[in-house]
């Protein structure tokens, strides 16, 4: 018997992600969840509301259609993908209609086109790309699936922006129909001789039968969103938003019809209609989802600023010349050229030409970053005045870009711990509302003061309307979409939306030393000269001597050299003295470099930068001397650079007062000189990867959460053992898959930034819960009557619409707050923002 492939398990538990329509409130979230979870193989599913998506990880095969059937039969919609696949290997017509004929056969697809001259095929429905690559390669062809990762958020965009369109025009007619309807009823009440001019100009019953037309225009027309979706999900005994709308106007609505056409039938004192009660609730209900659905679009600003960095046009040397093609027909390896003042199309290599770049939306450093001969590039960055040729090292959905805006999504249609406790309360919200307004109906009914059915119907219709979950449902993600695309705009990425809720709680920040406090690699720090040497000179020599060494410290200094236009002399008879230094003649002169111990076997006396030694000790540097024809030269100093953006980023995390902890392989002198430069708590030094692990644990036990700062690559085991591992991406290797976090500034300066923002965040939702609960618990209890005893107190059912409509909005409202959150170091997006 053959064992499944390793590539085949990894096919049947890559997750899967659908999106679902129809969906409106934190129950229809639970619903949804629940269907999908009773599928075989199934392992986790979350549903995020603000996203509208499922994503569902499996434990073994899943069949795709089997998904969706669940999704259709609790009443929510999962809508037909488009998807585009590049189709090689056709010469003809009958070519396409073999190729489209395969396609049609795959399980799930509804429609297939296929294109000769673009060798390209449009699919839709929902099949699995995988089957449909099989099917074509199956009927002799090659195909393989096109990026449309704009396009696909453009279809989005397109289809947000027609509902919206939607809601609007059923706002203006439910509005324009209703407020008649609330004049001629409540006018009768609040304005002074209204009632009067009613009786005596229309007639009672003809403002009736006025009042009869116009809502039941609201309920067929605009409102009639409500009973297509609400009363199917209360057959299904699976009551959702839709279902509290529609059976609260409906019951409004059928007693003021019987109070119209057939007074007889109800107890005498009870005749009276309540149809401005049904429209208006109408047209304050679709206010309320017109509002969210502008804030909602709103949330997700963020991925359209991202996808409107990518350039749309590439221009691309083919045979010989420059033609401008679409990005998407970019391949790897191709010339592109880019012109000053344009946007990078492509990840690439610069093959020729020097310019510098603005890498601003990648990394949030302001400052442009010199690019010639050899610099990798990055997509979506701008070139500023040179002319640059490149060649293309990633395309499409492997570009950096591509990535990032992959990491955004994941990160916003997370689900965080948080959330599962709403969850739970939601999925039984709407049954507990349901029997909470029989239970008021009946007590009003039994208990209330004459006429009983008309207090019961009102105060029963005021419950149904006032409890809607929505805002409870959007709490959460809401926040989540905003805040993680803020942190995107500041060059901090969250791979895991978990973290944004565990980074609130750290307690230490652990932090790597090499690469992340430092510059990652050695540098001449410092070269002070004895009298009489000038330094330039006393340099070429040195470097030229070291020229012929491999040792950092020597590629240190001839670099420095290099850089700072010195020429390098000509050098003869090198010599490397054993555990000492080594020795050449530059044009003439003989020239040793080494240690202390190696200037004193050539009987020279150091003592005279015995100061400077002390200096260096002190900072952790390892002073080496140079003489030249047998006198003491020069002192000099190799070491580590700290970093610019460090002390101020120490600096913020220790006002918000967290440890800050240091783990490094290098040495303890070294260590603990850098630790007292920058006010670091603790030092955990000469220690290997493993010992970085047990060290993490160490604080974890002493201090609590523990976030671990590293550059994502050595530091993968610790990054994986911390509470919370933050990636300097500095790399175009931007899913570092260690870390929860990744910082594309390659400073730590996005550390206390991640936590600044990880804390507002986290605040944020739980202003939302506490409104979206408090205000729930407060007035449900208030539409049922309970003030009535004491206070004489009623909630009509209008001001319980109004009432329910702006509590999601209040949510939305206070979760795009976050799009202004001000972060402790600000960066180069942040002053632009």
């Amino acid at each position: 018997m053959s064992m499944p492939s390793t590539s085949n398990a990894r096919a049947a538990t890559a997750p899967i992600s659908l999106p679902i329509e129809g969906m409106t409130c934190a129950s229809c979230v639970g619903r949804v969840e629940a269907a999908l979870a009773r599928i075989e193989g199934v392992g986790s599913v979350s549903v995020n509301l603000a996203t509208e998506r499922a994503d569902i990880r499996p434990t073994g095969p899943v069949d795709r259609m089997a998904l969706i059937q669940a999704v259709r039969k609790v009443g929510y919609d999962v809508p037909a993908d488009t998807t585009e696949l590049a189709v090689e290997g056709m010469t003809c017509a009958s070519c396409v209609g073999r190729v489209e004929k395969a396609l049609k056969a795959v399980p799930g697809v509804t429609d297939a086109t296929v294109n000769l001259a673009t060798e390209r095929a449009t699919v839709h429905g929902m099949a699995v790309v995988q089957e449909l690559i099989a099917a074509i390669e199956k009927a002799g062809y090659e195909a393989r699936l096109v990026d449309t990762g704009a396009r696909a958020e453009n279809e989005a965009a397109e289809k947000k922006d027609a509902e919206l369109a939607r809601l609007k025009r059923d706002l203006i007619l439910a509005s324009v129909l209703a407020l008649p309807v609330f004049v001629l009823e409540m006018g009768s009440h609040l304005i002074p001789g209204m009632h009067a001019w009613v009786m005596d100009v229309i007639g009672i019953q003809e403002s009736w039968y006025l009042q009869f037309v116009l809502t039941l225009l609201v309920l067929a027309i605009p409102g009639w969103r409500f009973y297509e979706k609400g009363f199917p999900a209360l057959v299904r005994l699976a009551p959702d938003m839709n279902s509290l709308v529609a059976v609260g106007t409906a019951a409004a609505f059928g007693y003021s019809l019987v109070a119209t056409f057939a007074p007889g039938l109800l107890p005498a004192g009870t005749v009276n209609v309540y149809y401005e009660a049904a429209a208006v609730i109408v047209a304050l209900i679709l206010l309320g989802r017109f509002l969210e659905a502008r804030a909602k679009g709103r949330t997700s600003e963020a991925i359209k600023r991202l996808v409107g960095l990518q350039a749309k046009m590439a221009h691309v040397s083919r045979d010989g010349r420059i033609v401008d093609i679409s990005i998407n027909d970019v391949i790897l390896g191709d010339l592109v050229e880019v012109r000053p003042g344009e946007r990078v199309p492509v990840d690439g290599e610069v093959t020729e030409g020097r310019s510098f770049v603005d890498e601003s939306m990648i990394t949030g450093e302001p400052i442009p970053v010199e690019k010639a001969t050899g610099s990798a590039v990055v997509g979506g960055t701008v070139n500023q005045k040179g002319a640059l040729m490149l060649r293309a090292t990633a395309v499409g959905g492997q570009t950096m870009l591509a990535q990032i805006i992959r990491l955004v999504e994941q990160a916003q249609g997370s689900k965080l711990p948080i959330q599962a406790v709403v969850d739970k309360v939601t999925l039984w919200f709407v049954p507990a509302v349901m029997a909470v307004a029989g239970l008021t109906f009946l007590l009003w009914l039994a208990l209330g003061p004459s006429p009983a059915l008309t207090f019961a119907l009102v105060n029963a219709v005021a419950v149904l309307i006032i409890a809607c979950p929505c805002a409870m449902g959007l709490a959460t993600p809401t926040s989540i979409m905003v805040g993680t695309g803020r942190g995107a705009e500041m060059g901090v990425l969250f791979r895991k939306g978990e973290a944004l809720q565990l980074l609130k709680d750290a307690q230490v920040v652990a932090v790597d030393k090499t690469g992340t406090l430092t510059e990652g690699r050695p540098t001449l720090t410092d070269l002070e000269v004895a009298p009489g040497f000038e330094r330039n000179e006393v340099l070429a020599k040195v470097a030229a001597v070291e020229s012929r060494s491999e040792h950092p410290i020597a590629r240190a200094i001839v670099e420095s050299a290099v850089e700072g236009g010195v020429e390098l002399q000509t050098m003869t008879d090198f010599e490397s003295v054993t555990g000492m230094g080594v020795r050449a003649t530059v044009n003439g002169a003989r020239v040793e470099v080494g240690a202390d111990r190696y200037m004193r076997e050539l009987g020279l006396d150091v003592d005279e930068f015995a100061l400077a030694a002390e200096r260096l000790g002190h900072e952790g540097k390892s002073p080496l001397y140079a003489a030249i024809d047998g006198r003491l030269a020069a002192i000099i100093a190799v070491a580590d650079p700290i970093k610019a953006t460090t002390p101020a980023a120490i600096a913020a995390l220790h006002q918000l007062g967290l440890k800050v902890a240091m783990i490094t392989g290098d040495n303890a002198r070294t260590a603990q000189a850098i630790a007292r430069q920058l006010g670091i708590d603790e030092v955990v030094a000469e220690v290997l990867p493993e010992g970085k692990v047990e060290a993490v644990r160490r604080l974890k036990a002493e201090h609590g959460r523990t976030a671990f700062v590293g550059d994502g690559i050595n530091d993968a085991p610790a990054l994986a053992e911390a509470d919370v591992g933050l990636a300097i991406g500095t790399g175009t290797d931007v899913a570092v898959e260690s870390a929860d976090v990744v910082l594309m500034s390659g400073s730590l300066q996005g550390v206390p930034n991640a936590i600044a923002l990880s804390k507002a965040t986290i605040g944020n939702i739980r202003q939302n819960l506490f409104w979206a609960f408090a205000y729930n618990t407060a007035l449900i209890p208030v539409a049922a009557g309970a003030l009535y005893p004491t206070l004489g107190v009623l909630l009509s059912p209008v001001f319980a619409a109004g009432a329910m409509a702006m509590s999601s909005v209040f949510v939305l409202g206070n979760a795009l707050r976050l799009r202004h959150f001000r972060a402790p170091l600000a960066t180069a997006s942040e002053t632009a923002h």
